[in-house]
Parts: structure tokens; C-alpha cells; sequence
């Protein structure tokens, strides 16, 4: 049974069904679950939240045991976790330190997170297509609606990163606006986990990331999806896409202010060659730099309506050597979050093999585990075979990443996708 309580009332053992006011005031990434820890209730209690719903049949009830008025007043009276430093080793510029929610999701492999993953990336390719098809017809976006998406993708992102990011790359030509959003989205929190940010701008990240291309639904469909190159006119339309989409967000007067950042600036460049402002280094946000890398990661990994998809190996070896255009500490994390070898990558192993990499290993990425099934000896296909590279009883290494094109490879999704 639900029930309405003040936010005074609030005790340990209440399952939080939901909470009132806005969710990015919410000091947790999601509700539902039951209130055990200390710093979670005083995160609740410091937050603002006027009122939350309880279901009293999952967890403590008002009258179940009551909670002294001096633990409560020295709850409210702490200080507040807005006001508590961070080590400088964990602090992220022009970053704002809050109240931590509740423990993150133990990480799983790639193959226990693949079913949950795809079920998400369908739901989310249905939400955001009825999302931007709204923000088409001129509807204002409000980012409450967008909050069970986020948290969705964020939940995945906490079980294993590569699952989702590596679905939401298999996009096709004619749902790449929207499925782009999608990855972008779940690229953002995992390299804002990456950069030891705080779990409200993670969540601010996640939406920016699901909004950052909003103002491609003001560009006219036929340069939208045009099949070849665009001319320098149409690329002029193009790039008026960021401050169409701010301005469309501007408007509707819900969204936070670091999503309306993400969408006016995420092409901007390190070197003031960006548009549309022409923005240099310190000029741009954290979060706008960070948006650059997730944006361009994704686009070139992705077969798009006029140019075929990059390997994702290839993509961030590529990216690595573009001087000038990202933040160098931003895409040394954002590596750290894909891997050297993201998922999907064609790697050469000093036996002579070629594997598909199927997953990675966060304490050591030169070292993924892979799946084996050809020979460069023999020029054949053999038995598959899944290799941890990590593991010490293991004699075989990655010597350097291949092209799939130069091997004729075209099955390699296939391959990393089986569980």
C-alpha cells in the first residue's frame, strides 16, 4: 500500500516508491528501493524534497519505529553534503560536489548484460523517435519525460558500459538521429563515472547527452538524410543545428542549464575552430567537451546515411591524433571508459590469430577478452574460441589492431554479439 509522509517522517527501512518536486533536485539516481543507509536518509532529508510516497507493504511503516527528534535534527543540522570538499585527486573542473547516491550496480560481464541491454536500446529507440517526433511539430521538451530513459541507460551503463554503447552502435541509416542520442547518452555517463563526477551531473550529463542533437529536428529532412555529400550550403544548415536546439530548449524553459551548454557547444574545438561560438580551451565547459568526444565516438562508429561506420579500434586511434579538437584529459578518460580495444574491434594476437573483442577488462584494457576464429597462417577461418587475455594462464597478447575492411570482414557484429 502507498502512502504520502512528509519528508520529516522519513526513517530507515522505508521503501521509497517516489519523490515530489523536480528529479534533478532528487539526491538518488533513481527511487524505488528501501532506505538502509544513514547518508542516504540525511542526503533525502538535506535535499528539499518536500514529500515522498512509501509503500509500507515492501518496508517500515510511520508507526513501525519511531525515529528520536535529535537524530533527525542532528541529520539536518550536518553539514550539508553540497558544502563537503573533495580530495583534489577526485575533483573535476568546474565540477560541484554533492550528496552521493545509493551504491552503484556490481558490474556483470558482457554476456549476463546483453539480453537487458538490447531490451533497453529498443525501448529507448521508441522513446526518443516519439521524443524528437514532438519536438518536430514544435512541442516543448520537458525533461521530466526523460527521466526513466536516463535512468534505464545509467542502470546498464553500472552493470557493464560496453553492452549498451556497443547495441546503440549498430544503428541503421534511417535511425541514426535517434539512436545517436541514445549512445551519446550512455557514452556521457559512462566517461562522467570515468571522471569521478558526482551522480547529479552524471544524471545532467546523461540528459544533455539525450538532448545534445535536439535541433537536428529543425533541419529539413531531405539534407537531414541526404544519401551523398552535402554542399557547403546544405553543411551551412547543418551547422546551425546546436543553436536551433538551444534555443528550442530555451524556450520550453524546463531544461538545465549544463543540457542547454551540451547542445549549443558539443562542436566546439580546443583550438577555437568549433562552431558555433568558436570557442577555445577553458571557454568550454566540462561537460561540453566531454559531449565533443562522446558525439564524435559515436558518429564515426556508426553507418550513416552518407558514409559507412569506422571500427571502433580504428575510430579512437583515429581520434587520438586529431591535435587541437578535444580536451586531452577528457579523452584520456573517455579511452579508459571504451577501451584501448572497445568492443567489436579486430585485433591481431602474436600467435597469428584474429579475434573480435567481446568485452573488456577494466583493470588491464590492452589485455580484453576476445574470441577467436581466424588464422593469418593458414588464411582460414578456425574454431572459435573465447580467451581472457588477462588471465595469467594465458599465453597469447594483442600485437595491434586490424581492419576489418582490409580482411574482408563483414560478420564481425555477429561474432561479439553471441552470449
Amino acid at each position: 500500500m502507498l502512502k504520502k509522509i512528509p519528508i520529516h517522517q522519513v526513517q530507515l527501512g522505508m521503501y521509497l516508491q517516489s519523490m515530489e518536486g523536480s528529479w534533478l533536485s532528487h539526491p538518488f539516481w533513481k527511487t524505488k528501493f528501501v532506505l538502509r543507509d544513514p547518508a542516504d536518509l540525511e542526503a533525502l532529508l538535506t535535499s528539499g524534497v518536500p514529500m515522498v510516497w512509501i509503500d509500507v507493504s515492501k518496508g517500515s511503516d510511520v508507526q513501525d519505529q519511531a525515529v528520536p527528534d535529535t537524530l533527525v535534527q542532528d541529520l539536518v543540522d550536518a553539514p550539508s553534503p553540497a558544502s563537503v570538499s573533495t580530495p583534489p585527486a577526485e575533483a573535476a573542473p568546474a565540477a560541484t560536489t554533492v550528496a552521493p547516491g545509493p551504491a552503484r550496480v556490481e558490474r556483470v560481464s558482457m554476456g549476463s548484460e546483453m539480453g537487458r541491454a538490447a531490451q533497453v536500446v529498443n525501448r529507448s529507440r521508441q522513446a526518443v523517435t516519439a521524443l524528437f517526433g514532438e519536438a518536430r511539430m514544435g512541442k516543448a521538451i520537458d525533461p521530466e519525460m526523460c527521466l526513466p530513459l536516463v535512468e534505464e541507460v545509467a542502470d546498464s551503463v553500472s552493470r557493464n558500459p560496453s553492452a549498451l554503447i556497443s547495441l546503440a552502435r549498430l544503428k541503421t541509416k534511417d535511425d541514426y538521429t535517434y539512436m545517436h542520442s541514445v549512445a551519446v547518452c550512455a557514452l556521457m555517463v559512462s566517461l562522467s563515472r570515468q571522471l569521478g563526477l558526482d551522480d547529479t551531473q552524471t544524471r545532467e550529463a546523461g540528459l544533455a547527452g539525450l538532448l545534445h542533437d535536439i535541433g537536428k529536428m529543425m533541419m529539413p529532412l531531405d539534407v537531414l538524410n541526404k544519401p551523398g555529400q552535402l554542399t557547403e550550403a546544405e553543411f551551412d544548415i547543418m551547422r546551425s543545428h546546436p543553436m536551433r536546439g538551444y534555443m528550442m530548449l530555451k524556450e520550453g524553459g524546463a531544461v538545465p542549464e549544463a543540457a542547454l551548454d551540451v547542445c549549443l557547444h558539443h562542436h566546439e574545438k580546443m583550438d577555437g575552430t568549433g562552431y558555433p561560438q568558436k570557442l577555445k580551451g577553458e571557454q568550454i565547459s566540462l561537460l561540453a567537451r566531454m559531449g565533443a568526444v562522446c558525439d564524435v565516438y559515436d558518429a564515426i562508429t556508426s553507418t550513416r546515411p552518407y558514409k559507412a561506420a569506422w571500427d571502433p579500434a580504428g575510430s579512437i586511434q583515429r581520434m587520438a591524433q586529431w591535435t587541437g579538437q578535444f580536451d586531452p584529459v577528457v579523452f584520456k578518460a573517455f579511452v579508459k571508459s571504451v577501451g584501448i580495444y572497445p568492443v567489436g574491434s579486430l585485433v591481431k594476437l602474436e600467435s597469428g590469430r584474429l579475434a573480435v573483442v567481446i568485452d573488456l577488462n577494466p583493470q588491464n584494457l590492452a589485455a580484453p577478452m576476445v574470441r577467436v576464429f581466424y588464422s593469418t597462417k593458414s588464411k582460414l577461418p578456425i574454431p572459435v574460441q573465447m580467451l581472457d587475455l588477462a588471465n595469467p594462464a594465458n599465453s597469447d597478447r594483442v600485437v595491434g589492431r586490424e581492419s576489418p575492411q582490409d580482411w574482408g570482414f563483414t560478420h564481425l557484429d555477429d561474432i561479439w554479439r553471441k552470449t
